[in-house]
C-alpha cells in the first residue's frame, strides 16, 4: 500500500523533475519553438472552438490552460495539448441533445464534461490502468477518425457558403439542404474559403519554414481587409476578449446534466487518452526517449481538468502541432508551456486583429485539416492485413457518420473487443509436416502426412473460451486420420492453459490411448507446464511425454512408432527418419494383424543368452529387413523379414521359438501372425536395442 501511494505522489511530482532536470542549454530552442507552435495554436484554438459550435474565446482559454498542464504533468516531452477537431466534433456531438449551439447552457455544459472527462482520466492514470488504450485497435481509431474528418468536411459547408445548414446535421440531411439552397449561395463568403484552402496546399510548395495554415490566414485577413469584404456580407470572427481566462460557474450539483453527460464524457476521455497517447509515441518514435501511459494520463486529465475549470472545452494531443515542436528544434516540455503563453500574450496584444478574421477563411482551413483526419495509407494498410479489421474500421466509419459519436466509438470497440475474443476463442489448429528440407514446419494440406503419428500446430491459448473449438478440431484431424494412434502437439504458441483446457487434453489422451497410442508435446511454455503440474496432468503423462523438439520425431521413430507399418504399409517418407527406411510392400492385399487380447510371452536378453547355450536352444528368427540383419544380429539367429514371414509362417520348423526385432515392435506384429502356433513364440524384450545394453555378442557379416 505504501509503495502505492508513493507511485501516486510520484505522478503529481512531475513538475519538480522536469525542473531539476531541465537542460539550461536547451533554453533557446525552446523558446523559439514555443513560439513558433504557439502561432499555430491560436488560430487552431478559435477554429476547433467554432467547430465544436462554442464562442472562438473558449478554444483560446483552452489552449492557455490546458497546453501548460498537459506539458508539465504529462510523460512525453513535446506533446501538445489543447483543443483538437476529433475533441472538438466529438464535443458538439455530446452537447446537441443537452443545450442549444450558443446558448450559456451549451458553453457551461461544454466546460463541465471536460472537467468530467478529464477526472475519468485522472482515475485512470492513478489506478495505473494505461494500458486501456491499446483496447482500442487500429481499425477502430482509423475508422472513427476517417469518419469524423468526413463529418467536419461536410459541417464547413454552411460557413464556406454562407447558408443556413440545421446544426449536428448528418450528411445526407446537409447535401440536401445544401441543393435547396443552391441560388442562396454566398459567392465572396466561397471564394474567401476557396482562397484559403488554395494557399494552404501552395505555400507548402515555395517553403515549409512558416506553418501554411497560420500564413494563409494571414494573407487572407490582410487581402480581405483591405478590399473591405464585410460591406459585401463576410463574417467575420468578432470581438475576442483579452485577458486571463476566467473560472466557469459549473453546476457540480447538478446530477440530472451530469448523468446526461456521462457517456460522453467517457467517449471523450477514451478518445483523448488514445489521440494522445498514439501521438506521444509516434513522436517518441523520433525522439528516443520513454512514454509512461500512466503518467499522460494524469497529465491530460489534469488539463481537461483545468481547461473546465477556467472556462474551457475538452482536450487532447495534437499531432501536427507536436510534430511542428519537434520541427522546430523543441527539446522539452518547455516549449508546449511556451506554446500556451504564446497565445495568452497573443489574444491580449492581437485581440483587434482576431476579430476581423474572415469565418469563411476558418472554415477552408477547417476542410483541410479534415482531409488530412481521413488516413488513405491507414485505411489500406488495415484493408490489406486483416478482412475482420478491415469490417470493424468500415463499421466504425459508417457509425461515425450515421450515429451520435459517443455511440459510434463504444460501438466500434465493442466489435473490437468481440474479434477478439473471437480470434483468441477459435485458434488454428493445424496439422503441419517439415519442408522440402526438413528444417521447418510447413501446413500439411495437400501434402501426405504420417499414417502413424500426426504433429499438430496449437496457435493459440487454451482458455475455456477456445477449448471446445480445440477439441472440436483436434477430434477433427482425428477423425480425417483414422490410422492415426499417436499425436505431438507443438504448444509454442499456448501462453495460457486453464483447467478447462487440461480437460480438454485429456479427452483426447483418452481417444488415443482407445486406439493404443498417446499424446506427446514439445515446446511446452513455464505457465503451461505449472498449471499441468498442479493439475496432475503432468504426473498423468510422465516426462518422457515431453520431448525436446530437436528430438521428437527422432526419439518417436525409433522408440514408439510400429516401424512394420512404416515398412510393409507405408509409401511416404514424411520425416527426414524416413529417407534411408528401406520399403516393403506386402504382396497382394495381405495386412498385418496387431496383437490384441493377451500378449506373448517374453524373454530378457540375458535369459535368451543362457537358454541359447542351454541343451535345448529355441530357434532365434529375427524379422528385420536384410540389411538391418547384416549390420549385427545374436549369433545362430535366422533372417526373415516379416513381408516373408507371412508366406512362409507355415514352413517353420516346430519347436521353441524367440522373435526378434530392433525394439520388439516388429517382434509383437511377428507374433499376432503366428498366434496358432504351438508352444506360443516368445519375444525378445527391448529387442537387439535391449541385446546391445546387455553387452552381448553380436554377429556382424560383410555386405
Amino acid at each position: 500500500m505504501l509503495e502505492y501511494l508513493r507511485s501516486v505522489t510520484t505522478l503529481f511530482a512531475q513538475p519538480i523533475r522536469l525542473a531539476r532536470t531541465y537542460p539550461p542549454e536547451a533554453l533557446r530552442a525552446d523558446i523559439f519553438a514555443g513560439i513558433t507552435v504557439g502561432l499555430v495554436l491560436l488560430p487552431q484554438g478559435l477554429a476547433f472552438a467554432i467547430l465544436g459550435g462554442l464562442p472562438p474565446i473558449v478554444g483560446l482559454y483552452s489552449a492557455m490552460t490546458a497546453t501548460i498542464i498537459g506539458a508539465l504533468w504529462g510523460s512525453s516531452t513535446l506533446l501538445n495539448s489543447g483543443p483538437t477537431t476529433t475533441g472538438a466534433i466529438l464535443t458538439l456531438s455530446v452537447l446537441l441533445p443537452i443545450a442549444p449551439i450558443g446558448s450559456a447552457e451549451f458553453v457551461t455544459a461544454a466546460s463541465l464534461v471536460a472537467v468530467m472527462a478529464g477526472i475519468i482520466r485522472l482515475i485512470l492514470g492513478i489506478a495505473r490502468l494505461g494500458m486501456l488504450v491499446t483496447f482500442i485497435s487500429d481499425a477502430v481509431a482509423v475508422g472513427f477518425t476517417a469518419g469524423s474528418g468526413l463529418l467536419i468536411l461536410f459541417n464547413q459547408i454552411g460557413p464556406i457558403l454562407k447558408i443556413n445548414i440545421s446544426p449536428g446535421a448528418s450528411i445526407p440531411t446537409i447535401l440536401i439542404e445544401t441543393f435547396t439552397q443552391l441560388n442562396e449561395i454566398h459567392w465572396p463568403s466561397l471564394a474567401i474559403g476557396a482562397a484559403t484552402i488554395g494557399l494552404i496546399y501552395l505555400i507548402p510548395r515555395f517553403t515549409r519554414t512558416l506553418p501554411a495554415a497560420l500564413l494563409s490566414m494571414v494573407i487572407v485577413t490582410a487581402v480581405t481587409t483591405f478590399l473591405a469584404i464585410e460591406q459585401y456580407g463576410v463574417r467575420l470572427l468578432g470581438e475576442v476578449p483579452p485577458g486571463l481566462p476566467p473560472l466557469a460557474n459549473l453546476p457540480f450539483w447538478d446530477i440530472e446534466l451530469i448523468g446526461s453527460l456521462l457517456n460522453g464524457a467517457l467517449a471523450l476521455a477514451i478518445i483523448g487518452l488514445v489521440e494522445a497517447v498514439a501521438i506521444a509515441r509516434a513522436i517518441a518514435s523520433y525522439t528516443g526517449e520513454r512514454i509512461d501511459s500512466n503518467q499522460e494520463f494524469v497529465g491530460q486529465g489534469l488539463a481537461n481538468i483545468v481547461s473546465g475549470i477556467f472556462s474551457g472545452m475538452p482536450c487532447s494531443g495534437s499531432f501536427n502541432r507536436s510534430a511542428l515542436a519537434y520541427q522546430a528544434g523543441g527539446k522539452t516540455a518547455l516549449t508546449a508551456v511556451v506554446s500556451g503563453l504564446t497565445v495568452l500574450a497573443g489574444t491580449a496584444a492581437l485581440n483587434q486583429v482576431l476579430a476581423i478574421i474572415p469565418r469563411p477563411a476558418i472554415a477552408g482551413t477547417l476542410m483541410v485539416a479534415a482531409l488530412g483526419m481521413v488516413d488513405r495509407k491507414g485505411i489500406a494498410r488495415v484493408w490489406r492485413s486483416s478482412r475482420g479489421e478491415a469490417v470493424i474500421m468500415f463499421t466504425t466509419l459508417a457509425l461515425t457518420l450515421t450515429l451520435p459519436l459517443q455511440f459510434a466509438i463504444l460501438i466500434g470497440v465493442l466489435m473490437s473487443l468481440g474479434y477478439y475474443l473471437l480470434r483468441t476463442a477459435t485458434p488454428r489448429v493445424e496439422a503441419v509436416v517439415p519442408d522440402a528440407d526438413f528444417r521447418h514446419w510447413d501446413s500439411a494440406r495437400s501434402r501426405p502426412t504420417c499414417p502413424q503419428l500426426l504433429v499438430v500446430d496449437l496457435q493459440g491459448d487454451l482458455y475455456f473460451g477456445a477449448v471446445n473449438h480445440v477439441e472440436e478440431q483436434l477430434l477433427r484431424l482425428l477423425d480425417h486420420h483414422r490410422a492415426v494412434r499417436f499425436l505431438l502437439l507443438r504448444m509454442h504458441s499456448v501462453n495460457q492453459c486453464d483447467v478447462s483446457g487440461i480437460r480438454a487434453l485429456e479427452t483426447i489422451r483418452r481417444v488415443l490411448r482407445v486406439r493404443g497410442g498417446d499424446l506427446y508435446f514439445v515446446r511446452v511454455r513455464a505457465s503451461v507446464m505449472y498449471r499441468m503440474q498442479i493439475s496432475g496432468f503432468y504426473e498423468q503423462l510422465g516426462p518422457e511425454r515431453f520431448l525436446d523438439e530437436d528430438k521428437a520425431v527422432d526419439f518417436l521413430f525409433h522408440r514408439v512408432l510400429d516401424p512394420a507399418v512404416c515398412i510393409y504399409e507405408c509409401d511416404r517418407r514424411v520425416f527426414r527418419e524416413c529417407q534411408e527406411l528401406p520399403k516393403q510392400p506386402l504382396p497382394g492385399a495381405i495386412a498385418l494383424p496387431l496383437l490384441d487380447g493377451k500378449p506373448p510371452p517374453r524373454i530378457g536378453a540375458r535369459a535368451l543368452w543362457e537358454a541359447l547355450h542351454g541343451p535345448n536352444p529355441p530357434l532365434v528368427l529375427d524379422v528385420r529387413e536384410p540389411r538391418e540383419f547384416q549390420r549385427g544380429h545374436i549369433p545362430g539367429a535366422r533372417n526373415l523379414p516379416l513381408s516373408r514371414l507371412v508366406a512362409e509362417r507355415d514352413r517353420l520348423p516346430p519347436g521353441p521359438l524367440v522373435l526378434v526385432c530392433r525394439s520388439g515392435r516388429r517382434s509383437l506384429r511377428a507374433a499376432a501372425l503366428l498366434r496358432d502356433r504351438a508352444p506360443a513364440p516368445q519375444v525378445l524384450e527391448g529387442g537387439m536395442l535391449a541385446w546391445e545394453a546387455a553387452n552381448l555378442l553380436e554377429a556382424v557379416e560383410q555386405f
